[in-house]
């Protein structure tokens, strides 16, 4: 790719991580190499399995293992902020095709890190790699910035009746 553009999933409804791995799975089976960094998440998701499965894929989580719901911890801007440092490195000076900042827009929106840093950070890339997004919240200055933008609206979800969430489908 020539140029990378940036991509924002957003809302509050379901699948803004899921679409970002379709992306990413369909970049490494096209050969690419990608890169998922999962900001305040350290779960043990399934995902998690894929770099196994797959040569071309690096995953990396920068969050503890429980969410934030109120106030963050100090860990978690520790976290944040050594997520930042390596994302930098990679938009920078690595190799990747595709690079998929999932739930960056709830790191930006708890203020885990300066928005205008990361947009420092973004617009300063190697102009080839394409950038993914993801989170509730997406501050309008990323918005702006962003190529493609996606909204994803809840119209209805079992959450409500006291689904929890279930390997494979959410995790």
């Amino acid at each position: 790719m020539e140029k990378g553009y940036v991509h924002v999933y957003t809302g509050n409804g379901k699948g803004k991580t899921t679409a970002a791995l379709g992306l990413a799975l369909r970049a490494v089976c096209a050969g690419k190499k990608v890169y998922f960094a999962q900001f305040v998440k350290g779960m043990d998701y399934s995902e998690l399995k894929a770099e196994i499965l797959l040569d071309k894929l690096t995953m990396k989580q920068f969050g503890r293992d429980c969410f934030i719901f109120n106030n963050p911890t100090e860990k978690d801007f520790k976290m944040a902020e050594e997520g930042l440092k390596e994302i930098k490195k990679v938009l920078w000076e690595e190799d990747y095709d595709v690079v998929v900042l999932d739930e960056v827009n709830i790191a930006l929106y708890y203020k885990l890190f300066n928005l205008d840093d990361f947009v420092h950070i973004l617009k300063n890339r190697k102009e080839h790699i394409e950038v993914i997004l993801t989170g509730r919240k997406a501050p309008e200055e990323i918005i702006e910035l962003a190529d493609l933008v996606t909204e994803m609206k809840e119209v209805k979800h079992y959450y409500g009746k006291g689904v929890q969430a279930r390997i494979g489908i959410e995790k």
